[in-house]
């Protein structure tokens, strides 16, 4: 593919920027909208002609959907082969809307892509797609950023947080876990976290309900002890009503008494 004058730029951080310019550009860059997914793409800068912009607002329609394209694009003398204006199109694929802070630039026969995913495998998928557009070599400088939600996920790691039987008093193991969920709930900093408490169907109904509560605010002390403040944890107890195992069983029974942590803010 011929080298050409012309460079373009991609931002978004949940909504999106495309600036499209040539070297000597003749406006000032654009700048990132922050917001957050379902967010303005705010595309600006200049194209070789206005089938090459025609086609470029289309694809990003496509992709991000058309309420969402704010058409700030302009037609003027830059050098771009037709070749080019087609590789730029296949570059804006639709997993690009998993990336958020990125920024793909594209200038002539390269390009650099930056941003958060939420996975490694999210990371390769989007380089490699990207790396088979011809004529255009990118770059992947994609990281991978854990979630919130997946951070305290991996800290409790599917691990029964243990109270003495029938009561809301931690046993020495349901106390070691939550030394290590301490940990995760600070690394959140200011972030709100519901602690749910659940139990099996064994007993009252009611019974269950008031234990389930009581468990959910005795982890709610635990962690205030070691730092994290108690207003940033809201408790409940949902008893025996969401059960993940068979209550029949009694390895179902010991899944369903259980604590789990959601982030809600």
């Amino acid at each position: 593919m011929k080298k050409t004058l012309m460079t373009g730029v991609l931002l978004w951080a949940g909504a999106a920027l495309a600036q499209i310019s040539p070297v000597p550009a003749a406006a000032p860059p654009a700048t990132a909208v922050p917001a957050g997914a379902g967010g303005p793409i705010i595309v600006s800068g200049m194209l070789a002609d206005e089938a090459a912009r025609a086609a470029l607002l289309a694809r990003l329609r496509q992709v991000f959907g058309a309420a969402r394209v704010v058409d700030q694009l302009t037609v003027g003398k830059v050098a771009a082969s037709r070749e080019w204006n087609e590789a730029l199109g296949q570059l804006i694929g639709p997993n690009l809307k998993l990336v958020s802070h990125g920024q793909l630039k594209v200038d002539g026969a390269s390009a650099s892509l930056r941003g958060d995913v939420a996975s490694e495998a999210q990371r390769l998928q989007i380089g490699a797609e990207l790396s088979a557009v011809g004529g255009i070599a990118v770059n992947n400088g994609l990281r991978v950023v854990a979630s919130e939600q997946s951070v305290l996920d991996a800290a409790l790691a599917n691990r029964i947080i243990e109270f003495e039987s029938g009561k809301a008093t931690l046993t020495d193991s349901g106390k070691a876990i939550l030394d290590q969920m301490s940990v995760a709930l600070l690394a959140l900093k200011d972030k709100k976290v519901e602690v749910i408490g659940h139990t099996d169907n064994a007993g009252a109904r009611a019974s269950n309900l008031a234990l389930s509560q009581a468990r959910a605010e005795a982890v709610r002390a635990y962690v205030g002890a070691r730092g994290v403040k108690p207003e940033l944890v809201a408790v409940s107890g949902e008893g025996p009503d969401r059960p993940v195992a068979d209550n029949r069983t009694a390895e179902g029974r010991a899944r369903n008494r259980r604590i789990e942590f959601k982030v809600v803010q």
